[in-house]
């Protein structure tokens, strides 16, 4: 994981609209050469998440046994929580093995590291295509401006972000909406009800990091609205 702390300077309206403009240029994700997709898998696990972590790990699970039914689909979990601690698992591409994984983390207070989250994803997708990036929290408490840089990055290398929040905290569903939007990606808000709507949603980006784009429009085929409202927002 990428340990260093300095902060880039702020973004402004000018800088962030040329993003957008090369980002509309760029690449869409593809599968690698290898025939395999690649899906970094992100969780906030700090204290604000803690009275809904087994729901949400329960969730999450579903996702990756409907992963696991599609294959060629590797995934990297990422969690951050507690004092600066910010973890990335090996990739794996067994549904067991993830779960394993996840069943190992628990929530800790602390401060969001989302801007820690993206640098790891440049890393790795630097070294090698990554299809795209899941991110899975309530709030933020770092600079929007920042974070919407490293995204516009991710945005430029065709790693589309898809920010599940949980609930409606304004400050960071303005910004989880700019991370969607300046990388092609999509935006979704959930609570306790909409557990399965989340499942789905999930699922449906498992298909594309695994499938690509046509993967996707022929699972929205047979799936409700909010997985078509999903591809709404990539195009």
């Amino acid at each position: 994981m990428d340990k260093d702390n300095r902060m880039p300077t702020r973004a402004s309206t000018h800088e962030v609209e040329a993003f957008l403009r090369q980002v509309a240029l760029s690449p869409r994700a593809a599968p690698a050469a290898d025939g395999r997709g690649r899906l970094v898998f992100a969780m906030d696990a700090t204290a604000s998440r803690r009275a809904t972590w087994d729901e949400a790990q329960r969730i999450q699970a579903e996702m990756f046994r409907t992963t696991a039914a599609l294959g060629g689909l590797d995934i990297q979990l990422v969690f951050f929580r507690g004092l600066g601690e910010c973890k990335a698992s090996a990739w794996v591409s067994e549904a067991n093995a993830m779960l394993r994984l996840m069943r190992q983390v628990e929530c800790v207070g602390g401060h969001t590291q989302v801007e820690r989250v993206l640098k790891h994803t440049l890393a790795e997708g630097r070294e090698r295509r990554i299809n795209a990036l899941v991110y899975v929290g309530d709030c933020l408490e770092e600079s929007p401006d920042d974070v919407a840089m490293r995204a516009g990055e991710l945005g430029l290398l065709g790693v589309p972000i898809f920010a599940f929040q949980e609930g409606a905290e304004p400050r960071a569903r303005a910004c989880f909406q700019d991370m969607a939007r300046l990388t092609r990606g999509a935006y979704c808000s959930f609570d306790a009800s909409s557990a399965a709507t989340l499942r789905e949603l999930l699922s449906a980006v498992a298909v594309y990091a695994a499938g690509g784009y046509r993967a996707l429009e022929n699972f929205a085929a047979g799936s409700g609205r909010e997985v078509r409202a999903l591809i709404g927002q990539m195009r």
